[in-house]
């Protein structure tokens, strides 16, 4: 069955939807305009980023790195991560397993 989920607006300058989700995985769009924040934290799902647009500085683990549109990566379960957007634009975050805190 399709759901459609609404966009939460976290801040100013950041929104986040929920796409698509079963116990096992979750699929958010987060949208960011240009000085934007996603604060560091730290979860026990493994996230997966893709960069659809925009620019960003992504720090894991205390490094820092730029990254743009068509860039990915993985986040291992528990470790420290947050971003900051220099250009607007849009990630598109899977987790696994889903993140029922954003439901």
């Amino acid at each position: 069955m399709l759901t459609t989920f609404p966009i939460v607006q976290l801040d100013p300058h950041a929104s986040r939807q929920v796409l698509a989700d079963s116990p096992a995985l979750m699929v958010v769009a987060f949208t960011f305009i240009a000085g934007g924040v996603g604060k560091l934290h730290s979860h026990p799902h493994v996230q997966s980023t893709y960069v659809q647009s925009g620019q960003f500085v992504f720090t894991v683990n205390g490094v820092d790195t730029v990254v743009g549109p068509g860039d990915s990566f993985v986040i291992a379960s528990n470790a420290d991560h947050g971003c900051r957007c220099i250009a607007d634009g849009q990630l598109i975050d899977t987790f696994t397993p889903r993140r029922d805190d954003f439901l």
